[in-house]
């Protein structure tokens, strides 16, 4: 199967500022790579909005939903039939059985199973599974989750109860941003809030779809590695909530 690509997924952006800080070297040497850091540094979002995502923060119509730690990948289907497929803007051949990414195959035919895939349209999806970023929700098989079935069923209904400010988000993703697809994969009559075998969230999708029928900016994302207790005992150089000041960030190249 050859298509012309299909376009990429569109960036998401944090609803933040985010400011470079270095972090110690040696303790990068041992622990960077664990981290995902390509460099003795860590990107970290500051408690200053990025311009234009006013809405992510003042907007009643925004809610959260879980983002899943998995790899994006996007279908195309006419008539029932796969007609398209591609991890980004690397296009997959569902028919190479031998050489190719089966187990991106194996979670797209799972997710047939499930009622998951439209009959003609292009959707776009999370594959997660075993052999998708170290397996965070301990899943046997791979499975595609597409984002239209994420923005009804992963929302955290308790989002509208608090204050949207950056203290109150950064607690609430050290502490008690679990995972909303983990709890609803466990067996039948294991309870979803008293058990102890939780996951926590990769971090959380903002949507707000009155501005996406308006034709704005109506996604963000945020995720618990833009914060600086994710990288406990990095020794951070330079790090406040309220970031560096202009000054400071010109000191940076001078």
């Amino acid at each position: 199967m050859t298509h012309e690509p299909m376009a990429d997924f569109p960036k998401l952006y944090c609803p933040y500022i985010r400011q470079t800080f270095p972090v110690n070297k040696d303790r990068f040497r041992e622990k960077g790579a664990r981290f995902g850091l390509r460099a003795p540094e860590v990107y970290l979002a500051v408690d200053q909005v990025n311009p234009g995502y006013e809405w992510v923060f003042d907007d009643p119509d925004t809610f959260a939903v879980e983002k899943l730690n998995g790899s994006n990948v996007k279908i195309k289907t006419e008539k029932g039939r796969l007609t398209a497929l591609q991890n980004r803007k690397n296009i997959i051949d569902p028919l190479q059985i031998l050489h190719g990414k089966t187990f991106i195959i194996e979670g797209i035919f799972r997710s047939v199973g499930k009622g998951y895939i439209q009959e003609n349209g292009e959707q776009a999806g999370e594959l997660i599974g075993p052999k998708v970023n170290a397996n965070p929700y301990k899943l046997d098989f791979h499975e595609w989750y597409p984002f239209d079935k994420a923005v009804k069923d992963l929302r955290y209904k308790s989002f509208h109860d608090h204050d949207r400010t950056f203290a109150n988000w950064s607690a609430w993703f050290k502490d008690w941003l679990h995972s909303r697809y983990y709890a609803k994969k466990k067996p039948y009559g294991q309870s979803q809030t008293d058990s102890k075998d939780k996951v926590f969230a990769e971090g959380v999708v903002f949507y707000n779809l009155k501005r996406q029928n308006e034709g704005k900016t109506w996604r963000a994302k945020l995720r618990r590695d833009m914060f600086d207790w994710y990288y406990e005992g990095f020794d951070i150089q330079g790090y406040t909530p309220a970031g560096r000041t202009q000054s400071e960030d010109q000191e940076q190249f001078d």
